[in-house]
């Protein structure tokens, strides 16, 4: 297949990857029942969908294929969201069809040129299609990508897919390109007797994550027994969340103390994120107090000085060195 090959219809046949930020109940329209309904898909557009792992509440679908597959895929993808509205529309009083939207992931260095000059592409975009585009302006967690929501009738959304296509085969993404991953979806965790428990309806069930052998950690660190250690543990086993609830205030609490380390300049944006939220959300979630000292003049680091129990200490360190 020559690379660039103009065809026909004004499309370029070459090999692209797009991907899609869906809800799960999206996914499970894509899916089907029994799978049916993606493998359809998959046969009659000729692209690969692969849809991501995990219990998650968003999960990304990924397109790969010639140009042509890739419309195709998505012409399927929209008049079957289409077909949901409708569907749901007949159990309601509403008059007026909302329309369907479909949201692109896209590397933050290709946003510029979909948006164009003072805004110009994006204009040309909505004018020439008739869809709804907008690029969002934070990046997506913990990555370099950017929400990118398209919103009309499915033959404005496959058009304006076919415009988006263009400007990122002549604009390729600058840079390392860090992928957005939704993150699973967050449960409740409880500690008692140096075991973490993620709590599932009435029961708690062991979680051996990184944040329990942490809280062990810290356990064996201190002087003394905690005295929530005789809460039976075993792995698999279930506990009534009432008696967890009963028996973690036994754990006793460790002294506090203080923790120092120094982080390179360059890296300190990582740990403080936009507006102190990284900071902040490493403060939640490890309970510890952090104090980040202001840069000094001539030095090439800062100090962070950590406050709280082992535990909170360990699991901040452990999200620090996470960032």
């Amino acid at each position: 297949m020559e690379p660039n090959k103009v065809q026909p219809e004004g499309g370029l046949n070459v090999t692209l990857t797009i991907r899609l930020l869906m809800h799960g109940k999206e996914v499970g329209s894509i899916i089907g029942k029994k799978g049916e309904t993606v493998k359809k898909m998959r046969e009659e557009s000729g692209a690969r969908i692969n849809i991501s792992e995990g219990n998650c509440p968003e999960r990304i679908v990924t397109i790969t294929g010639p140009t042509d597959a890739i419309f195709k895929a998505f012409a399927m993808i929209a008049y079957k969201f289409e077909e949901d509205i409708i569907n749901s529309m007949s159990n309601s009083p509403a008059t007026s069809k909302p329309p369907v939207t479909l949201r692109l992931v896209v590397p933050a260095s290709q946003c510029g040129s979909l948006i164009g000059k003072g805004g110009s592409k994006i204009k040309e975009m909505r004018e020439s299609t008739g869809a709804q585009v907008q690029v969002a302006g934070d990046m997506l967690p913990n990555s370099t990508e950017r929400a990118v929501t398209i919103s009309g009738t499915p033959e404005a959304i496959i058009q304006c897919v076919k415009q988006i296509c263009v400007v990122m085969l002549e604009s390729p993404p600058k840079g390392a390109t860090i992928p957005y991953r939704p993150k699973p979806a967050s449960t409740p965790v409880i500690f008692s007797g140096g075991q973490a428990y993620t709590i599932q309806g009435q029961y708690a069930i062991p979680h051996p994550d990184q944040l329990t052998k942490l809280h062990q950690l810290a356990m064996q660190q201190t002087p003394f027994t905690p005295l929530g250690q005789t809460t039976p543990a075993f792995p698999g086993t279930l506990l009534p969340l009432h008696y967890l609830v009963c028996t973690s205030w036994l754990d006793a609490s460790p002294p506090a103390s203080t923790h120092e380390l120094t982080i390179p300049n360059d890296l300190i944006g990582c740990i403080i994120g936009r507006q102190g939220t990284k900071i902040n959300e490493i403060r939640q979630m490890s309970g510890a107090q952090i104090k980040i000292a202001n840069a000094m003049e001539g030095l090439s680091e800062r100090q962070i000085t950590i406050t709280g129990t082992p535990a909170n200490i360990s699991l901040a360190q452990y999200l620090i060195n996470a960032r």
